[in-house]
């Protein structure tokens, strides 16, 4: 009889399950540890054959990042200890804080020139000749270009390791942004534009899996993912304050030419410090989804482009090509939805991504919050600019605060993620989005900047990355190893197209509204921000996410239950064994009755 055998070897970063179909008498002797450019042989002979290639037998393999062998057959493990440790495949401290500055600045630099473009964009269009309906793909065209492309590079990520995705991601990123600045028409400058939106998506969704592959959840998790949510309003309020200077004392070209620069910094880190897993990703046999390549990617970039340019349309929503490209855009999509789930042997979304509890909600959340986050950057700037006419300098240093106090907002949930449950902070987080649409929404007229602006950037600041920590932190944590790039491409997802989804609609209240006068119809926007936060605040609050303490993995966490059934089925068999045993010794021994009674009426 047929069954299937699950091998389990273990080595000081990896554990792999491998499925040999029996019948085998399996002699498993483990040679190597699999991690890098090295190998793991693995025997297996029976009285026929003997395999010289186990993988190319396997049913199913599951790699797992740590810190120490683990023992599936016992898991006595110190997560608590493994939880705080250096990973093992950092050689030193250094390469560890190399490879964390590679991975944060890679996230800054896309940053730094989301928060630039918003103060360039008039100086530009003006240099370039940029007419008024092409002015918004200066800002749009970046995100059009990667929340199409997030997927497939999450997946690609996935196939070949963040060694190569990432850098590759970076050089092209790097390239781009020094091209930009190079740019003397704005046809080639918008192109230039798309391509670092295509670099990117390559880094953005590289860098969280790594750093949900390479640390084990714990504190030290906690604090990584803390510092990487803190860099990031520095990223930001650095690209306003660049921007500012670039225009008032240079030119707006060395905004990119710095952007590069450092671009160029963090690949150099990069190639050094990301420990080579290529080998270790193919090990897991991810292929590309084809189907899902060609519905859903074109698909987000025709409903994306629906969106993002609905508002300079001649005539909004209803311009036959705005209608035209948002009808193919959800045909797509809803072509992909049905490949994904009855075609497609390797989906983008698999549905056990969707498992683990709260994860659907956490998502939708998440497309929500990032859009109130993107309508307040949006229009803030607007309303500083236009209605209370700011110089530009000015501008950017009133940001200042926002920056900072971002910082220790990020910084402090690290610290506190594996002490405080994850549903408080997403709540306090969620309180603060509403705080910061009111306090704009409510504005004087002639405001005070330490009463009125000051306020609601701060908690606008503990709004975001508080949600980006706890969040982050949360979704790496519950999804496989195979699946982390995944992970970071979901995660970038909802960032984009929450933006680019609720930029749209705002834009499609504020111009109904446009009869109060500027400053009234922007206030809509803020009213906005509030009314989602609210929402997002309900949400939460039904979530029980616990405290973010060291434990199993989501790998180790399947391992034992696969091995809590099977020894729940080998118990089972041995006390049907038992009862089976007994009842025949039941019988002999009614038998053995008998015959003495028999014998003892025949004496008579």
């Amino acid at each position: 009889m047929e069954k299937t055998t699950r091998v389990i070897y273990s080595g000081s970063q990896e554990t792999i399950v491998v499925g040999v179909d029996e019948p085998l008498r399996l002699d498993i002797e483990m040679k190597k540890v699999v991690y890098g450019s090295k190998e793991a042989i693995v025997r297996c002979r029976d009285e026929d054959a003997e395999t010289e290639d186990a993988a190319s037998r396997s049913q199913e393999t599951i790699v797992r990042q740590g810190d120490a062998p683990f023992d599936p057959n016992a898991l006595d493990i110190n997560v608590e200890e493994l939880g705080r440790k250096r990973p093992e495949c950092f050689s030193s401290a250094f390469q560890e804080f190399s490879f964390c500055f590679s991975v944060i600045i890679s996230m800054v630099m896309c940053e730094f020139f989301v928060g630039g473009a918003t103060i360039i964009i008039p100086p530009l269009s003006t240099t370039l000749n940029i007419p008024p309906t092409a002015q918004t793909w200066v800002s749009s065209v970046i995100t059009l270009a990667a929340g199409a492309t997030l997927l497939p590079f999450g997946r690609l990520a996935d196939m070949y390791g963040g060694y190569i995705v990432f850098n590759a991601g970076v050089v092209w990123f790097a390239v781009w942004s020094i091209a930009a600045g190079f740019s003397r028409n704005y046809v080639i400058f918008i192109i230039c534009r798309a391509m670092q939106g295509v670099g990117a998506s390559a880094q953005l969704p590289t860098g969280i899996m790594l750093l949900g592959r390479l640390y084990r959840p714990g504190p030290r998790k906690n604090f990584i993912f803390s510092m990487y949510g803190t860099i990031a309003p520095l990223g930001f309020y650095s690209g306003l304050v660049l921007g500012g200077v670039s225009i008032e004392k240079l030119t707006w070209s060395w905004f990119f030419w710095i952007g590069g620069a450092m671009s160029t910094i963090a690949l150099t880190a990069a190639l050094f410090a990301i420990p080579k897993d290529w080998k270790a990703a193919r090990a897991l046999g991810i292929k590309m989804d084809w189907w899902g390549l060609v519905t859903i990617s074109p698909g987000l970039v025709f409903l994306i482009f629906a969106i993002t340019q609905s508002s300079g349309a001649p005539q909004g929503w209803g311009t036959p090509y705005i209608i035209v490209t948002m009808v193919l855009g959800v045909i797509l999509l809803a072509a992909g939805t049905y490949v994904e789930k009855n075609v497609s042997k390797d989906p983008f979304l698999p549905a056990e991504v969707f498992k683990p509890k709260y994860i659907k909600v956490t998502l939708v959340c998440l497309f929500m919050a990032y859009g109130a986050y993107g309508v307040f950057l949006y229009y803030t700037n607007f309303y500083i600019a236009l209605v209370l006419e700011i110089p530009s300098l000015t501008h950017a240093l009133w940001y200042t605060p926002w920056g900072i106090s971002g910082s220790l907002f990020a910084a402090t949930s690290g610290f506190v993620l594996h002490l405080i449950p994850g549903r408080i902070l997403l709540i306090v987080s969620s309180a603060s989005a509403i705080g910061a649409g009111l306090f704009f929404a409510l504005i004087p007229d002639t405001p005070n900047y330490w009463a009125n602006i000051l306020p609601a950037m701060v908690v606008e600041t503990a709004f975001v990355n508080i949600l980006y920590t706890t969040t982050n932190v949360f979704i790496t944590t519950s999804l496989p190893h195979r699946h982390q790039g995944l992970a970071g491409a979901l995660i970038n997802c909802s960032l984009y197209l929450g933006m680019c989804t609720f930029q749209g609609v705002t834009v499609v209240a504020v111009e109904a509204n446009a009869h109060k006068g500027l400053k009234e119809s922007y206030k809509v926007a803020f009213w906005i921000v509030a009314g989602i936060g609210a929402v997002v605040l309900v949400l939460f609050s039904c979530m029980d996410i616990k405290s973010a303490k060291s434990e199993l993995t989501a790998d180790e966490k399947r391992a034992r239950r696969a091995l809590e059934e099977e020894a729940e089925e080998e118990a089972q068999e041995q006390d049907d064994d038992l009862e089976e045993r007994l009842y025949r010794m039941n019988i002999a021994e009614d038998a053995g009755s008998l015959r003495k009674a028999n014998k003892v009426v025949q004496e008579v």
